[in-house]
């Protein structure tokens, strides 16, 4: 088992080790500062971008609490508004239906008005008539007691005499 991969010899790895020190030496020298240099840049880059990810979670956060406000805000003037709408409408009902006992209680008071100025009015009608009717009977009564000369002549006396009295 001559094999020099197997059984490699002296020289074999001393030279490995000596170019194995020289990778390192390189490594160490120029490809392990960059190496950690870019790693760092890369973990900065990460946290800044975790913490501007916290930041745009923290605002939105805000915005929603803000939205949150403005909504409720907003559901408080709707109801506002609709109760300010509702006490206004039921105002003006109210308003109307004032109106309208007040309209239709003149009306009444006009027609009771009319009603007892027509009575009035029929009643003095009533007695013109009457008093009409009642002249026109003494009138026709007196007519047929003064037909007879003496009878006439009796009747002249008889009130001459009841005058003076009174």
């Amino acid at each position: 088992m001559n094999n020099p991969l197997i059984n490699p010899g002296i020289g074999v790895i001393v030279w490995q080790l000596v170019s194995f020190g020289i990778l390192v030496f390189i490594l160490a020298k120029w490809g392990w500062p960059m190496l950690l240099k870019s790693l760092k840049k890369r973990e900065d880059a990460i946290n800044e971008s975790l913490s501007a990810a916290e930041r745009a979670r923290e605002e939105m956060k805000a915005l929603k609490a803000d939205n949150e406000d403005l909504l409720r805000q907003a559901k408080q003037e709707r109801d506002a508004m609709l109760s300010n709408a509702r006490m206004t409408s039921e105002k003006i009902v109210e308003e109307a239906r004032i109106k309208a006992t007040e309209e239709a209680d003149r009306i009444v008071e006009n027609a009771r008005e009319n009603i007892n100025y027509e009575k009035l009015k029929a009643m003095h009608d009533l007695k013109n008539q009457i008093a009409n009717l009642s002249i026109e009977i003494a009138e026709k009564l007196i007519k047929m007691e003064l037909a007879d000369r003496q009878k006439a002549d009796a009747l002249i006396k008889k009130e001459l005499e009841n005058a003076h009295i009174d």
